[in-house]
């Protein structure tokens, strides 16, 4: 009898022991989640401040006349934001492996409390807690293809300023920047996007605009004989090489965004075609007023006529989206509102951002055409 009563207040010791560990490791697990939800709020933050800067210093290259030793000298203001937001992706990333980590100490801890409360004080074969623990992988922030779009377009970016020196020529100095921070931009705008910075209020406003002016980018790309495929809204491979050839005829960087070298190339090409081009870019203009009508941005005509005024409402819409107010149909604009759909209607309600089992939880800008005066990109 001494002897059982001995084995019983063992095996108690056991439960309670467990039962702390399980405590504790509850504890561990609320407070990762506590500092990845500040990473992921503080990765947003900064991310979108940084690609305000890309596309603030895009804009500069057109409405002013730069020297090359401006365009040299212009990257140097992207450095700071560029590494906070480096910085806080990575503090992000790491905040998410350890609220994966606790989540497993935690599984351990539940099924180590399990087999002490069945009476055994042995450890489980083969790593039995572990594998209840963690058997698969974890999502992911953002897909690997995102960051691998990230790392190249810095990767290219740094070529091309490494490239510029006094010797070269405005023109090239201006349209090589130009397009390696556009890449950037677009990068970075669909790793925000991917990574959940979007509210479900801005995925839910974006489908309508997406459509209607990557329509638009379609359409003059066909006037153009670039593009015969249908103009269906979505910026996809045939797009992008219609995009390519266009670039190529215009002997400017080929990227397949439609950046602002090129759309200036692609306006030009239908100024050429004239007439019915002409018509159907002012019907692409009344598309985006009658959209942005329908999504309460716009209050004034629907006639076909780029105003100050439109410009300023596609400047409300991209801040309420958290992109680059650029004031233009961009691809920057496209690329963060597409991504939002798609991820939204492939998540549903069940994917909140900020989750970290969410397909994005922390927070590339596609190819603006910036849509200038007179044209819909």
């Amino acid at each position: 009898m001494a002897l059982a009563s001995c084995g019983s207040d063992d095996a108690d010791k056991q439960v309670k022991r467990a039962e702390a560990q399980v405590a504790h490791q509850q504890r561990e697990l609320d407070d990762a989640r506590e500092t990845f939800t500040t990473a992921s709020a503080s990765f947003c933050q900064s991310s979108r401040a940084y690609i305000v800067a890309l596309d603030r210093y895009g804009d500069l290259l057109h409405a002013t006349a730069p020297t090359v030793g401006d365009v040299k000298d212009a990257g140097k203001d992207l450095a700071d934001p560029g590494e906070e937001a480096g910085q806080s992706a990575q503090d992000a990333v790491e905040a998410h492996d350890h609220v994966v980590q606790a989540e497993r100490d935690l599984a351990e801890a539940q099924a180590a409390l399990e087999r002490a409360r069945g009476g055994s004080t042995s450890a489980s074969p083969s790593g039995e807690a572990s594998a209840t623990a963690g058997t698969s992988s974890p999502t992911p922030l953002v897909p690997a293809a995102t960051v691998t779009q990230v790392k190249t377009a810095e990767s290219d970016y740094d070529t091309a300023m490494r490239g510029i020196t006094d010797q070269t020529p405005l023109a090239q100095a201006s349209q090589e920047f130009n397009s390696a921070t556009v890449a950037l931009e677009v990068a970075w705008t669909r790793l925000v996007t991917d990574a959940g910075c979007l509210t479900e209020d801005e995925q839910q406003q974006a489908e309508s605009v997406v459509h209607a002016a990557t329509k638009s980018i379609q359409t003059s790309l066909a006037q153009a004989g670039y593009y015969d495929g249908p103009s269906d809204g979505v910026y996809g491979p045939a797009t992008v090489a219609a995009v390519e050839a266009l670039q190529r005829a215009h002997d400017l960087p080929v990227t397949g965004a439609v950046d602002k070298a090129t759309s200036a190339a692609l306006q030009a090409d239908l100024q050429q075609a004239g007439g019915a081009a002409a018509q159907e870019a002012a019907a692409g203009t009344a598309a985006v007023q009658q959209t942005l009508r329908l999504a309460g941005y716009w209050d004034g005509p629907v006639d076909g006529t780029w105003t100050p005024e439109l410009t300023d409402a596609v400047k409300e819409l991209q801040k309420d989206l958290g992109v680059a107010p650029t004031g233009a149909v961009d691809a920057a604009t496209l690329a963060a509102l597409e991504a939002a759909i798609a991820t939204a209607k492939q998540a549903g309600s069940a994917n909140v951002p900020g989750s970290p089992t969410a397909a994005g939880s922390v927070p590339t800008t596609a190819a603006p055409s910036s849509t200038t005066p007179g044209g819909t990109g």
